[in-house]
């Protein structure tokens, strides 16, 4: 049941920007010294103390130092805890110790990595051994790509109802996203662009859609790079988190045995409007993911709180079985996407591990193939998200 240590949860990297907003999360949705026993970690103990009395935390939130620097220190933070919640990225520059820490010491574990060739370095490095000690590491816990990966766990499970079997081809279109990405997120894509540019085995890794399911290589997909007119829904866009959540998707149906298929075909757009506005503003939109590769936010940086509450996003999944059915689900949240709602999302990740799923067996995985709709419930119930059926 579990394993018997003195943390149920760590959150490390607690005086970064998304961070504190996960033990600010935690603090207010569990409280301290109740059910769920929770600590702040990161590099200096007086930082975390500041940072601690800045967010309201309660004094008796305990304190672990731990530095990506000193594999000692991730070790021993590893064996402290039930999950270590880390949102200390790009995790390609950050990370390999602390996976290394946690599978060695049977550690569950979630981030809020988008950065596949380094996810699928792990899965090559760690997988068998992962397995052998019980650590669960789960990769990709925030807006990349819990919202998208248990959207079409949620759809494929209606299929079933509704069909009598999982959907073959699914679409995910988004008809809104307001809000900002973390500068974390600009830092893993420019760290990416910089590994590509050395290694350009990396750049096959990017472009593939089943790079993180070793082994597999499903049918053709579409490449959602250009604009196109849809029936039914007018003008899409490229939408610039499909490259990570489309490799997440598959290796989720790849993990539960090809559940969908092993046929599917998954993509991802964003949905511009109808008519020559729908078209115009579908172009606008195509040109915006080279201007986020200079966005200026840096990591530590992000929007006000008045701003992460304004933020919203909803996203339409629409699964066909081929016989012209179709079955259509809507995912929303609360808040931006980039921090206030990532750091609800990746916090009840965690819980959802220690609480709701103890036990298991070790590996690497994805949200869907692990957490599934337990963690639908969760989201639902605390984390200002909404899982539902469309007519």
């Amino acid at each position: 049941m579990g394993k018997n240590r003195e943390f149920d949860a760590v959150v490390y990297g607690s005086t970064g920007f998304t961070g504190r907003l996960c033990a600010e999360y935690l603090a207010k949705q569990y409280g301290v010294g109740g059910d769920l026993k929770w600590a702040m970690a990161g590099r200096s103990e007086d930082k975390l103390a500041s940072v601690r009395d800045e967010m309201g935390i309660p004094k008796d939130v305990p304190l672990v130092v731990a530095d990506a620097s000193d594999p000692a220190s991730l070790r021993a933070m590893a064996e402290r805890t039930n999950v270590v919640l880390t949102t200390v990225g790009p995790y390609q520059l950050y990370g390999n110790d602390l996976v290394a820490a946690c599978v060695e010491a049977g550690t569950d574990y979630v981030d809020l990595c988008g950065e596949p060739a380094w996810m699928r370095a792990m899965i090559d490095a760690h997988s068998d051994a992962a397995k052998k000690s019980g650590a669960r590491i789960v990769f990709s816990c925030g807006f990349d790509s819990i919202p998208f990966d248990l959207g079409v766990v949620y759809l494929q499970e209606e299929a079933k109802k509704q069909f009598g079997s999982p959907a073959s081809r699914v679409k995910t279109r988004v008809r809104a996203m307001n809000g900002t990405f973390s500068g974390g997120t600009l830092a893993s894509f420019k760290a990416t662009m910089a590994a590509a540019a050395k290694d350009p085995g990396i750049i096959e890794l990017l472009a593939s859609p089943f790079s993180l399911t070793p082994g597999f290589n499903g049918p053709a997909q579409p490449e959602g790079n250009a604009v196109e007119e849809e029936e039914g829904l007018g003008w899409v866009a490229p939408f610039i988190m499909a490259p990570i959540n489309t490799k997440n998707v598959h290796r989720t149906n790849a993990l539960l045995g090809h559940a969908y298929g092993e046929d599917f075909v998954y993509d991802e757009m964003m949905i511009a409007g109808e008519g020559e506005e729908g078209q115009k503003m579908a172009e606008f939109l195509a040109g915006m993911s080279g201007a986020m590769a200079n966005d200026p936010t840096k990591p530590g940086e992000g929007p006000s709180k008045e701003e992460r509450e304004a933020g919203n996003y909803d996203i339409l999944i629409i699964g066909e079985d081929g016989s012209g059915k179709s079955v259509r689900v809507g995912v929303t949240g609360d808040r931006d996407p980039g921090y206030g709602s990532t750091s609800k999302i990746i916090s009840e990740a965690a819980v959802c591990l220690v609480k709701d799923v103890p036990d298991g067996d070790g590996g690497i995985y994805t949200p869907g193939a692990v957490l599934g709709l337990k963690l639908v419930d969760r989201l639902t119930a605390n984390a200002g998200l909404t899982y539902a059926v469309e007519s």
